[in-house]
């Protein structure tokens, strides 16, 4: 009865070292991860008013017919270390959507704003994240994730990037085929017998960011 008494006191005290040496180590790695995290760069705020992200469509068979506008980010933040780019995020007001002619009549808003396109009423706003930054010989590639209409895929495009006096002045190009995201408005991938009237996949994004401390 001794011995079974003693490996049950030496048990509970193997038991009870496990734990408490565990949960200290845990919580002590998780707080490492997030130092580190947090020091990998810091936070520069977008500034809503001064940056803008030009689209711009045509259709498959007359590049003549190009259809260009604007639409805004209404918030976001980009991270910087040692004055280069390594993580950032934005969203992006699908509501804002203007068409550069303003003095068109047949501006094409209404319709990109429909569940033909983008179905703005039902979603409202598309993000980024970056999730990676690739520098080679002075070029910078950026890795994210593009969501539109509640769908995300990976996109990857070039930016260029400088600060002065602390404002940060970025500007990319990401070309996106838009039936990826689900907009399959007259698509030669999914309609036959379109003739003139395909609408190309490819959509343009032309990124202007200035973010500041």
């Amino acid at each position: 009865m001794n011995n079974k008494l003693s490996i049950t006191y030496i048990l509970l005290i193997i038991v009870s070292l496990f734990f408490g040496c565990g949960r200290p180590a845990k919580q002590k790695n998780e707080k490492h991860e997030l130092t580190s995290a947090l020091a990998r760069g810091q936070k520069y705020m977008i500034d809503t008013a001064e940056s803008v992200i030009t689209w711009k469509g045509s259709m498959l068979f007359d590049i003549d017919e190009e259809h260009v506008g604007y639409v805004y980010i209404s918030k976001g933040e980009l991270m910087i270390e040692n004055a280069r780019l390594t993580g950032g995020k934005a969203v992006i007001d699908m509501n804002s959507i203007a068409y550069k002619d303003k003095t068109s009549k047949n501006t094409p808003v209404k319709h990109l704003k429909s569940p033909d396109y983008f179905d703005v009423g039902k979603f409202p706003i598309a993000t980024i994240v970056i999730t990676g930054i690739e520098s080679l010989r002075g070029h910078t590639t950026v890795n994210g994730d593009l969501t539109i209409k509640g769908v995300t895929h990976p996109v990857t495009f070039p930016v260029k990037m400088g600060i002065t006096n602390g404002v940060v002045n970025a500007s990319g190009k990401l070309i996106i085929d838009r039936t990826k995201w689900g907009i399959r408005y007259r698509s030669g991938k999914f309609y036959d017998n379109l003739a003139d009237q395909t609408v190309s996949d490819d959509i343009e994004f032309h990124m202007k960011i200035v973010a500041k401390k």
